[in-house]
């Protein structure tokens, strides 16, 4: 903004900020359902109260010549969203002054310069000019000073390897975009091994007196903090603003009615304004005065990111802090259409497996890490040890055992493998524990590379249901140990679901009429018989499926019923006639998640993730445990340097996020451990044009 007027900044100083103006940012991203605008206004610390007003007035003017598409955001030097951070990969530059000082956004080529840039951050790099003295300096941190022709880059000793990285890169990028590519960039990483760069750093700042001082971590709302949400109805009453309160997480969608409009406050670290479709014009222009209002009467720093949604045009981040968010019409990528609720089942799609090493991304999407032809091996957790378990019964689980399943499959000609760690709901603490105990055993045995997977029953991954060629069988209690302690039911009813040997389990259910569905399958076996119950809802393959598990489950002649036409018998073993869900399968879809990777950290014994927005490969960094959210799964990536307290803490701090999960997650959803180095195409397939050399 000069002179109250906007004017453009020049591309080659985009990422470069003076701390005296205030800026506006408009950033459009093509998706799959058209594109995706967002808006953002930056205010700097020395900016004049006159400026951040009219650039908040641009805001809203941008945004109704944009038709209320855009999502909008305001922020503060030095707390900027995790959003407006991914678009300045190399790292957001803080210039001290401003236009009104006669600063400009200088062409390149210049060399007349002598400043010192503080670096900070390892994910999102952020370089502040400090004073030309030692006093500036830390142990912790990146600093660069630059004299125009050289640049030289100070490591603190404490410094981790991706901050050393992250520093180079933002000191490669000044000497491109500034320098034209001409300026020399020395490296100080030990001040005894660099006796020449020590000497020019000593003649501009002079000799170092003293101790330098520790880093000062940066505070940073952890998990439970973000977790914590809160709904308000904001309204006008006689002239006075009402912020009324309705809800705390978790939060469902049916609250926002399109009349009127609400602020979601995020444990105060970030406000959220959404504009219903039918508010009043008067009520939409006034959404960032009255969060600003907001924030001031909550006694929150005015530094709180806002972000400002419109109906219909919601940003992934909101959608993620409820519970469901039901878009209109939308299906799946593969033809999947995702559904909710007792009765709803997901519609199985037919795809081809030979396409998933050509298309990571499809096996992303599938959950399938191969086609599931590889070997198998099982093993039950028996006195907290490893058992074999007889190959002739692969695919039958018990709610009383624990069980490893090592899956090994060859992928350009070496043997990769996914540890299954089964988790049987009646399972003791002890023998949970014990199995985890083995699998790291197992692990190591197989050189550290195997991807661990944690399954808890009923909650088993596509994958795993695909190894097992449709026989897969969950028993709801009991052990398949040889000494039984408690004689078997005599009477078992099972739910059979899936059409073909990649996606069929059966599960027992209580032996009672209310455990039916009219959409499904049902095997009922007695002393005498097994009944296949088939719902009127169910297709010809999802029969010739449960004719396949009847085999298993039991060895007494089968009788195929049709719904409406049960023999007497057959109610007389399930205890009585009772009313069932028999309403036809009803399709609701769900948003497609975006995944979402975070960097998660444990130090301080405070739980924090840092958000890397619109994620690459080069954003897992050695020396990170990284989490990656799928939704339907959890991944952690496991970086070879990184410590031994975060990788041991890593379950945990997976466990935590599903708790703290503002959407109040499923605690069961599926954790898988990946290695660098060995991830199974189900977690690069996430990942843009995956380099499998890189490391």
């Amino acid at each position: 903004l000069q002179n109250m007027k906007m004017v453009p900044v020049p591309e080659k100083a985009y990422g470069t900020f003076f701390e005296g103006d205030c800026y506006i940012i408009l950033h459009t991203k093509r998706t799959s359902r058209g594109s995706a605008v967002d808006l953002h206004y930056w205010i700097g610390k020395d900016s004049s109260q006159d400026e951040q007003g009219a650039v908040a007035l641009y805001v809203t003017q941008l945004d109704n010549a944009l038709r209320g598409n855009p999502v909008q955001h305001r922020e503060v030097e030095g707390h900027e969203s995790e959003t407006f951070q991914s678009y300045f990969r190399n790292g957001i530059i803080y210039k001290k002054g401003g236009v009104a000082s006669g600063f400009k956004h200088v062409e390149t080529n210049m060399y007349n310069i002598k400043r010192l840039l503080h670096v900070k951050g390892k994910k999102h790099v952020s370089a502040t000019e400090v004073a030309l003295s030692w006093d500036s300096f830390n142990k912790g941190d990146v600093f660069l000073l630059d004299l125009g022709k050289v640049l030289i880059q100070w490591n603190g000793p404490n410094c981790s390897i991706a901050e050393k990285s992250r520093g180079l890169a933002l000191a490669r990028s000044i000497r491109d975009s500034e320098r034209g590519g001409r300026a020399q960039i020395g490296i100080i990483d030990n001040e005894k091994d660099s006796p020449d760069l020590m000497q020019i750093m000593k003649m501009v700042l002079g000799e170092r007196r003293g101790e330098l001082r520790d880093a000062i971590p940066d505070a940073k709302a952890d998990e439970l903090q973000k977790a914590n949400v809160r709904l308000y109805h904001v309204y006008e009453k006689d002239n006075d603003l009402v912020v009324q309160e309705i809800a705390t997480r978790p939060l469902t969608q049916d609250l926002l009615q399109h009349e009127d409009c609400y602020i979601l406050d995020q444990g105060g670290f970030k406000i959220y304004v959404w504009r219903g479709k039918a508010s009043s014009l008067e009520e939409k222009k006034a959404a960032f005065t009255r969060a600003v209002g907001f924030i001031q009467a909550k006694g929150y720093p005015s530094s709180t990111n806002i972000e400002v949604i419109n109906d219909g045009a919601e940003s992934a981040m909101f959608k993620q802090l409820f519970q469901r968010w039901t878009e209109k019409d939308e299906t799946q990528g593969l033809g999947k259409v995702y559904t909710t609720g007792k009765i709803a089942k997901v519609e199985q799609v037919k795809f081809d497996t030979t396409q998933l090493h050509a298309r990571p991304e499809l096996a992303a999407e599938q959950r399938m890490v191969d086609d599931a032809s590889g070997e198998i091996e099982v093993w039950r957790i028996e006195d907290l040890q490893m058992q074999p378990v007889n190959p002739k019964t692969y695919g039958q689980f018990y709610g009383g055992d624990c069980y490893l399943v090592l899956y090994t499959y060859l992928r350009s000609g070496r043997p990769h493998y996914v540890l299954y760690m089964w988790q049987g709901r009646h399972a003791s603490v002890d023998e949970i524990t014990a199995c985890a105990l083995n699998a790291i055993e197992l692990d190591k045995k197989h050189g550290d590379e195997a991807v661990q997977v944690r399954v808890t029953m009923g909650k088993e991954p596509t994958h795993f249901l695909a190894i097992f060629k449709g026989k897969l069988v969950i028993y709801e209690g009991g052990t398949s140990r040889a000494q039984k302690s408690t004689p078997e039911p005599a009477i078992r009813l099972f739910q059979v679901r899936g059409t073909d040997e990649m996606n069929t389990k059966a599960t027992e259910v209580p032996a009672r009429a209310s455990s039916l569905n009219s959409n499904d399958v049902f095997l009922l076996t007695t002393s005498q018989v097994c009944y296949l119950w088939c719902g009127k809802g169910c297709s010809g393959d999802e029969r010739e499926m449960a004719k396949m598990v009847a085999d298993i489950v039991s060895k007494r002649d089968k009788h195929t019923i049709l719904e409406g036409q049960e023999p007497a018998e057959f109610w007389e073993a399930l205890g009585g006639k009772a009313p069932y869900a028999s309403e036809k399968r009803f399709q609701e879809q769900i948003t497609h998640y975006q995944p979402r990777l975070f960097e998660c950290s444990n130090q301080t014994g405070r739980f924090i993730m840092t958000e890397v927005v619109g994620f690459c490969q080069e954003d897992l960094d050695e020396d990170d445990v990284m989490l990656l959210d799928t939704w339907e799964e959890i991944f952690l990536w496991v970086g070879k340097a990184s410590n031994t307290y975060e990788r041991n803490e890593a379950i945990a701090s997976a466990k935590e996020y599903l708790k703290t999960h503002p959407a109040g997650r499923d605690l069961a959803t599926p954790i898988i451990l990946v290695k660098q180095g060995y991830e199974p195409l189900n977690f690069t397939g996430w990942f843009n044009a995956w380099d499998p050399y890189k490391w």
